[in-house]
């Protein structure tokens, strides 16, 4: 079994596999992308952030720990809110309106692509299949993600300025829990995979996770 350190430093050892320079990213913080392409990217980033209660879900139905189901809740309730209007679905659905489509269109689902659809059901049915420690630490990206989420803030409103304030709200309300939220999740990680072969397992899980990210964009990136 690897020491704590020596797992968390494997785990972390994944970030360049993160979706941050993925040319389509690189084209949205560059400004380069036209309102079309911006509205097919809130349009299918939609079917991500929609499933994401589900997977976290289906991590609460096979987890047995009381303290970590407990914890987890509130994810669900992050992004489905604890009523209608509110929560980080809400916020997301917010941006694409912001970008120039309908509130409608979005729920349809009628722009997600085929390729988007098969990697976020494929991140979905990991957590149901996988055991609960490996579904958490396919999670684990959100340890890549703090500073990018403050440069697209950023960015997206220097090279966008078309966008109006209430299509950030997302991406505002992410920066207050992003950070808090990573390292509890991989302090439950490393507390509970206590083999190595659990340890490579969840490695593998978040490698996993970042090739899910890449097939959504590289979709979105080819279709656009």
């Amino acid at each position: 079994m690897l020491a704590a350190e020596d797992f968390i430093a494997e785990l972390r050892a994944l970030a360049p596999r993160y979706w941050h320079d993925h040319p389509f990213h690189l084209r949205l913080h560059a400004g380069e992308l036209s309102r079309e392409e911006l509205q097919l990217w809130a349009a299918n980033r939609w079917y991500y952030q929609r499933s994401l209660p589900q997977k976290d879900a289906a991590i609460l139905a096979n987890c047995p720990l009381p303290q970590v189901r407990r914890y987890w809740m509130e994810r669900i309730v992050y992004h489905d809110g604890s009523r209608d209007g509110e929560g980080g679905a809400e916020n997301w659905l917010r941006m694409a309106e912001a970008v120039g489509l309908d509130r409608a269109e979005v729920l349809d689902e009628r722009h997600v692509l085929p390729g988007v659809r098969f990697a976020v059901d494929a991140y979905v049915n990991f957590a149901r299949t996988k055991p609960w420690v490996e579904s958490i630490a396919s999670g684990l990206t959100e340890m890549f993600s703090p500073g990018l989420m403050k440069r697209r803030l950023a960015d997206m409103r220097e090279q966008y300025p078309w966008i109006g304030e209430d299509g950030f709200a997302y991406f505002v309300s992410r920066l207050t829990v992003i950070a808090g939220e990573g390292k509890s999740t991989l302090d439950i990680v490393v507390e509970n995979a206590r083999t190595l072969e659990q340890q490579q397992a969840c490695v593998a899980a978040l490698a996993f996770k970042c090739d899910v990210l890449q097939a959504i964009l590289d979709a979105v990136d080819y279709h656009s």
